[in-house]
């Protein structure tokens, strides 16, 4: 089982969505857990890495949880979505290449957790 939290960040009907180097599908912004962090920790490290933004603990709330297979991975990937205010610009860093605000149509571009979450914001009138 693959733990991963991750970033729901939804503006004008899109969804803030990452894609790493050498890679082609997109995904949610997060990462895995280090020992000892909880939730929120982990959300503000691996944002701040992934983004060079600050996340304001104090807003973090979680709106989903999702379990998906593993894109390539024979794993199953179990994911907490938070969403929470931030400060800053969003700057892709570290192993991300690039980042976009996408829509329900554009689900079939990421994740399978990625459309997941898609399917699901899309279900509830979230995304256009």
């Amino acid at each position: 089982m693959i733990d991963k939290i991750a970033w729901l960040r939804v503006e004008n009907g899109r969804v803030l969505a990452a894609r790493s180097h050498g890679k082609s599908a997109w995904y949610l912004p997060g990462g895995k857990r280090e020992p000892g962090e909880t939730d929120v920790q982990t959300l503000v490290r691996e944002v701040a890495e992934e983004l060079a933004v600050d996340i304001d603990p104090a807003t973090a709330e979680l709106a989903t949880r999702i379990e998906a297979p593993a894109d390539g991975r024979p794993e199953l990937l179990r994911m907490a979505c938070y969403i929470a205010d931030y400060r800053g610009t969003l700057t892709p860093s570290a192993e991300i290449a690039e980042v976009a605000w996408l829509g329900y149509a554009d689900r079939d571009r990421g994740s399978r957790a990625f459309r997941q979450v898609l399917q699901e914001l899309h279900a509830n009138g979230e995304l256009r």
